[in-house]
């Protein structure tokens, strides 16, 4: 037995996050790159340039996850992304600290081989 799943409800939620994370992004650059921001622009610009890789790729590869490994690996993609560029613009905007950063890089790491190992098994 397969571990097909439907992947209407789930695969559109992480493609709509995935173009929303996006669009978050476009716009936090555009901040970074406008606003007096000193060291902290840099910071800000790391923070969208991994939330729009990684929002346009949840986009892409959510409609074609039809798997629970694959399902697996965008939601722990969108966590990690959410933790690591949330704990870097949260630094910036709210003086936090960015201890959360290096779990979300993790996940992103994590999920991407978990990706590359659903591909395989297609």
């Amino acid at each position: 037995m397969t571990q097909q799943l439907s992947s209407a409800p789930i695969g559109r939620g992480l493609a709509a996050a995935g173009a929303v994370l996006a669009a978050i992004s476009v716009a936090l650059a555009a901040y970074a790159s406008h606003a007096a921001l000193g060291p902290d622009q840099v910071r800000l610009q790391h923070a969208a340039l991994f939330g729009f890789g990684h929002g346009i790729a949840l986009a892409a590869l959510a409609p074609r996850a039809s798997r629970r490994l694959g399902h697996a690996a965008l939601v722990l993609m969108l966590a990690g992304v959410l933790l690591f560029s949330g704990s870097l613009a949260a630094a910036v905007f709210l003086g936090t600290p960015t201890a959360l950063a290096p779990a979300g890089g993790s996940l992103m790491i994590l999920a991407w081989l978990l990706h590359a190992a659903d591909a395989v098994r297609r």
